[in-house]
């Protein structure tokens, strides 16, 4: 009898092991759907974190799958600053993990994890930016119609961290 109970709860556990992994893949749905679409806004960028902070603005088009965003754009200011920007991440539950091209370091690599409205992400740069080759990155969604992308890297001088990037965007 007592074998029978020990199947049958290793049995009971593994179906719901399996049935929440599934559940949080499929949580995922929703929410990257509602990044869907083009975008457009203002922000700002600092091509290091010693450098003048620039005002842009940018455009992007968000695809997204069930388990993936592809963020592609552009943003400029004036005739001092225009780069194209691109991120494609994969996800996993909760988790994330993709690559990002736009500091012009080549293409760096993202992983992180959702929680609540924001994926945080760590960056490791193609090559050494601000001293090191880690930052962070930031997706936000801002309300029903608003995404707001950030970046942070470290000031090697201080050790403090300095937002290289803030771009407000809204559904066009």
């Amino acid at each position: 009898m007592n074998r029978y109970l020990t199947q049958s709860l290793a049995i009971a556990i593994t179906s719901l092991t399996l049935l929440s992994s599934g559940a949080a893949h499929a949580d995922e749905a929703p929410f990257l759907k509602s990044l869907a679409g083009n975008w457009s806004g203002k922000g700002t960028v600092k091509v290091r974190v010693n450098a003048p902070t620039i005002n842009v603005t940018c455009r992007f088009k968000s695809d997204t799958s069930a388990a993936s965003l592809a963020l592609d754009g552009k943003c400029t200011s004036l005739a001092i600053f225009s780069r194209a920007i691109s991120a494609d991440l994969k996800a996993s539950g909760s988790r994330y993990s993709g690559s990002y091209v736009g500091a012009g370091t080549g293409t760096a690599g993202l992983r992180g994890q959702r929680a609540g409205d924001t994926i945080n992400l760590g960056i490791t740069w193609a090559r050494e930016v601000n001293g090191d080759r880690k930052a962070q990155m930031t997706i936000e969604k801002v309300g029903a119609s608003g995404m707001r992308l950030t970046t942070i890297d470290t000031d090697p001088k201080t050790g403090k961290p300095v937002v290289t990037s803030r771009i407000d965007l809204r559904r066009s």
